[in-house]
């Protein structure tokens, strides 16, 4: 399923370096010449035993206060809802999407500077939202190159496998540290979300872990309902105080042109063995909280625009509405000014946490005061 479904991330890079035109006459080829790696794979060092519990591998972990980038909070802002007490916090592990677009490798190496610093932008305006109900734990991992994404070389695949494997390694850790009844949420977006829906099937479905799971938001990245809900442990979010249950959405603003990742995803095979094909995508409103459901802008706690070089961003309430449409993807109405980055077709996948940060943090508030209500 990952088989070019990020070509709009490289769209985001090559509309600001080819121009729009360009980019609609040979936007695959492009991007596939810009991005994809023509070296061949190189298998990565394994991981030496318990190398997370170091926390230069960690991005953001309860020790870190200096310069951790998922305590960030917008200029200005103050919670109104008293923190939870420290023996009541969950422990929020967060995947970061893609970072790494070089193609002189298939695989970011730990010190590479760019990619590190573009991570923690993007943990600044996604794992932030969960820091009011716990500590974030945001691992450093050597994720596949965007490239991986474009290919149908299996060195794409590899470079995919690889860096599951240094997720499931601070995965292990993670759970291994915190203490052994702290609840759990789990989170990701795009590149890290792929890696979440399988974490899910390999590490929580079928086992104790399940019940600690408060939610687990697997946002940017298509997922069928039909077809790997069911293998990945928890239910569907359905209602917005529900909890051991999984949130998605993919955000388009209209008119939305989403036919080339549907003729991706429809090529895939699900968890459960069976064609993706013509299946829903699993959509959550992420302002209501639960599935398939409208919401006017008005109910839009918050959005977070961000400044020009990207060093901060202001809340904005009010301002972008929700629907889910009835393949399963996150409608937002008319295109919003909230930066420069809208991809090709309308699509806000850069946005996706962004546009309701207010919103996902008085949800995963919500949902932790259910999963410790008596």
């Amino acid at each position: 399923m990952a088989r070019k479904f990020l070509y709009f991330v490289a769209g985001m890079v090559v509309l600001v370096l080819a121009g729009a035109f360009v980019f609609q006459v040979y936007g695959d080829e492009l991007m596939e010449v810009a991005f994809v790696p023509d070296t061949e794979f190189t298998a990565q060092e394994v991981l030496e035993n318990n190398v997370y519990a170091d926390t230069n591998m960690w991005m953001a972990r309860p020790e870190l206060v200096k310069n951790n980038p998922a305590l960030w909070l917008p200029a200005g802002y103050e919670d109104m809802d008293e923190a939870f007490p420290e023996a009541k916090k969950a422990a929020v592990f967060f995947i970061h999407p893609t970072s790494f677009l070089k193609k002189d490798r298939w695989n970011a190496p730990l010190d590479d500077t760019e990619s590190q610093a573009r991570a923690r932008i993007f943990l600044r305006g996604q794992a932030s939202a969960f820091n009011a109900i716990g500590d974030v734990w945001a691992p450093r991992y050597r994720q596949a190159t965007l490239g991986a994404f474009l290919t149908d070389k299996r060195e794409g695949q590899q470079a995919l496998d690889a860096a599951y494997q240094d997720v499931l390694a601070a995965f292990d850790y993670f759970v291994a540290e915190i203490p052994s009844d702290q609840p759990i949420i789990l989170a990701g977006h795009s590149q890290g979300s792929l890696h979440l829906t399988n974490l899910l099937k390999d590490r929580v479905a079928g086992t104790p872990l399940a019940n600690r799971i408060v939610a687990a938001y697997v946002v940017g990245w298509p997922v069928s309902a039909e077809n790997d809900i069911p293998e990945m442990g928890l239910d569907v979010c359905e209602s917005p105080d529900q909890t051991r249950c999984i949130l998605s959405w993919q955000s388009f603003a209209e008119p939305a042109d989403y036919a080339r990742i549907i003729r991706v995803y429809d090529t895939t095979i699900g968890f459960n063995g069976q064609p993706r094909k013509d299946t829903a995508l699993l959509c959550t409103n992420p302002i209501n909280g639960d599935i398939s459901s409208s919401a006017p802008a008005t109910a839009n706690l918050g959005t977070l625009v961000p400044n020009d070089d990207l060093s901060d961003a202001s809340l904005v309430a009010g301002s972008v509405p929700a629907r889910c449409d009835d393949r399963g993807f996150l409608l937002i109405g008319d295109p919003p000014e909230i930066g420069p980055y809208a991809l090709p077709g309308n699509n806000y996948h850069v946005y996706d946490y962004s546009l309701f940060w207010a919103n996902i943090r008085a949800d995963a508030r919500r949902r932790m005061t259910a999963f410790l209500a008596p």
